[in-house]
């Protein structure tokens, strides 16, 4: 039956700078740089989140919380994620999985992945095995080579239910 399962992409990056926490997945991992954003900048759960959003045709996470919303000012993105969620719930949807990689030279992501798949599991209302988190460098190049920033792509699978 067409539109059971639909597919999302999401992808967001974000400056690293000095000063901000290092919030990735959920997990604030020690860093001597952090992620630049309005919320706490978390750039996998970004992702992941407009994945979800994608799936469903729906707007993305700049539509339901804008940079100019001082109420969205340091917030934890688990709540992005979870407000994707409803969102799709409310058109009859529910996630069925996720699969991510994680761009950076550092910090290593691969210590934090169960901690990450956990916590985003329980976000996105599905099993931890549901989650896949992958992480890689840019061998150097570019501006994720440098260090300047971190990016995440995200695919998602979502269902009728």
């Amino acid at each position: 039956m067409a539109g059971q399962f639909r597919i999302g992409y999401g992808y967001d990056v974000h400056r690293l700078v000095e000063g901000r926490r290092c919030v990735i997945g959920g997990v604030e991992i020690e860093s001597a740089l952090g992620l630049l954003g309005h919320s706490d900048a978390d750039v996998l759960s970004h992702a992941i989140a407009d994945a979800v959003l994608g799936a469903a045709a729906l707007p993305d996470i700049g539509f339901y919380f804008p940079p100019s919303d001082e109420s969205c000012k340091d917030i934890d993105s688990q709540e992005i994620v979870r407000r994707a969620v409803a969102e799709i719930r409310k058109l009859g949807y529910k996630v069925s999985n996720v699969d991510s990689s994680v761009i950076a030279e550092a910090p290593k992501i691969l210590p934090h992945v169960k901690a990450m798949r956990e916590i985003l599991a329980k976000s996105l209302g599905v099993e931890p095995s549901d989650v896949g988190i992958k992480a890689t460098t840019n061998e150097k190049m570019g501006w994720e080579g440098r260090r300047e920033g971190i990016g995440a792509h995200a695919v998602c699978l979502i269902e009728k239910f």
